[in-house]
């Protein structure tokens, strides 16, 4: 799968993110608008970040998750999401290794908000965790 639009561009994080999610136009930029808007309500402290040539980060004590666009999916990947309890099954891509779980949406997919919300503050726990020791 090929991500869009991974030009260089300029200016702060946050216009970065909010130019692909201009730029996508569709379901996809809607998803990923959709899900930052969760994650910044979840996490008010949180720290957004264009890394890599066109990844969306969020972090706070280190990376919580990624979010990437590809034709089929709005994938949201997190750093640390083999050590976070997803009682909801959220997690349903990159399941195989010992570090990353990942979130894939389609098109017409909807997540379950508190869910979600409960992993972004186990993430953030764990790096808060992590950084004193």
């Amino acid at each position: 799968m090929k991500k869009a639009g991974n030009a260089e561009r300029t200016g702060s994080p946050s216009q970065l993110i909010d130019a692909r999610i201009e730029e996508l136009g569709d379901w996809r930029g809607e998803t990923l608008a959709a899900m930052r808007a969760l994650i910044k309500r979840t996490d008010p402290d949180v720290v957004e970040e264009w890394k890599w040539r066109g990844v969306s980060v969020w972090s706070h004590a280190g990376i919580i998750c990624t979010g990437e666009t590809y034709k089929n999916v709005v994938k949201l990947t997190f750093a640390k999401g083999a050590r976070l309890e997803d009682p909801k099954r959220l997690f349903n891509s990159s399941l195989d290794g010992n570090v990353r779980r990942a979130i894939d949406l389609r098109e017409g997919e909807r997540i379950d908000e508190k869910a979600f919300a409960a992993l972004i503050r186990e993430a953030v726990a764990l790096n808060e965790s992590s950084r004193r020791t």
